[in-house]
């Protein structure tokens, strides 16, 4: 696993050894960074599942201004924070151990970008596309990127949000949510 493009191209990221931490492929993480590209330079970031903090640590070396890493598990935490060192990223990162949903509810700050690739035999995806769409976390024009394995339905309706096609990688499916724009009232 390496840090695909930007600052810290070519840097090797550290994974975790076990089945807890199921990493973003490259070849996925590569694609998703194709479809999201022009919403990287100065956003602020949440991975909200951070694991091993690659999908963040990519994010960052391509110009996002900054991103906030969550998980449960010190374990994973401690990886991120090397992971971050390793790409010279650390500055502009912070790493949180939460629960996502407690992170949710108490954050006060808003995202450019939202990661989401929680545990696959979970349903953490749907409460976590739920939630956000209730806690106005994410900016006008922000977007979610949720990773889901092939077979695994993905049919929320989100008020205020616009659902891409999935893109299909192996045995792999993301969709990208858009929160609609805002728009000011002229009159």
């Amino acid at each position: 696993m390496r840090v695909i493009s930007g600052s810290a191209k070519g840097v090797t990221l550290k994974t975790p050894s076990g089945m807890e931490t199921r990493p973003t492929t490259d070849r996925v993480k590569e694609a998703v960074f194709s479809i999201i590209q022009f919403h990287i330079p100065g956003a602020q970031i949440l991975d909200l599942f951070g694991g091993t903090g690659q999908l963040g640590i990519e994010g960052l070396s391509r110009g996002a201004k900054s991103a906030v890493f969550v998980d449960r598990r010190e374990e994973a935490c401690a990886l991120i924070r090397e992971n971050l060192r390793r790409a010279k990223l650390e500055s502009n990162a912070r790493v949180v151990r939460s629960d996502y949903m407690t992170y949710l509810n108490r954050s006060k700050e808003k995202f450019d970008i939202v990661f989401l690739d929680p545990p696959y035999g979970e349903d953490f995806l749907e409460n976590s596309l739920i939630r956000i769409t209730e806690i106005d976390i994410l900016q006008s024009g922000g977007i979610i990127v949720a990773e889901r394995p092939l077979g695994k339905e993905l049919s929320l309706d989100l008020p205020g949000f616009s659902k891409s096609r999935d893109y299909k990688y192996g045995n792999t499916l993301i969709a990208v949510y858009q929160r609609n724009p805002i728009l000011e009232d002229k009159a």
